[in-house]
């Protein structure tokens, strides 16, 4: 049924201008506004859709995740930025990434929050 459809993906925000730029100017996503939200275009794949919600909840997992090369120079740039990583005990390491030892064998990844507080992920692909 559904085989041959350009699925997409799609989450909230509580703020569209707030979300716009951090998409586009912090993490330099192409993004477009559209008469009921934004459109990220991610490369690889059909866009990821954005739409505001007044009473708008941030999700508790990850909704977004970044593969990256390396993820200390990934780390470090978005620092850079002002983006801030979050911390999860003895999971991360001063910086915010978690190894692959403390995630059981899997990529080093460090998560963040966009302005709505949803979770993103950086990902060290390899």
């Amino acid at each position: 049924m559904f085989r041959n459809t350009k699925a997409f993906s799609g989450f909230a925000v509580n703020d569209l201008e707030a979300a716009k730029n951090f998409y586009g100017e912090t993490l330099g996503l192409e993004v477009e506004q559209g008469g009921q939200g934004l459109r990220l275009k991610i490369a690889g794949g059909n866009p990821t859709f954005v739409y505001s919600k007044p009473d708008h909840v941030p999700a508790t997992y990850t909704i977004l995740n970044f593969p990256v090369d390396d993820i200390d120079r990934a780390v470090d740039q978005l620092t850079a930025a002002g983006v801030k990583f979050e911390h999860y005990g003895n999971m991360t390491d001063a910086r915010g990434i978690a190894r692959g030892a403390a995630t059981g064998g899997g990529p080093d990844i460090a998560w963040f929050k966009d302005p709505a507080g949803n979770i993103l992920s950086v990902l060290e692909e390899g």
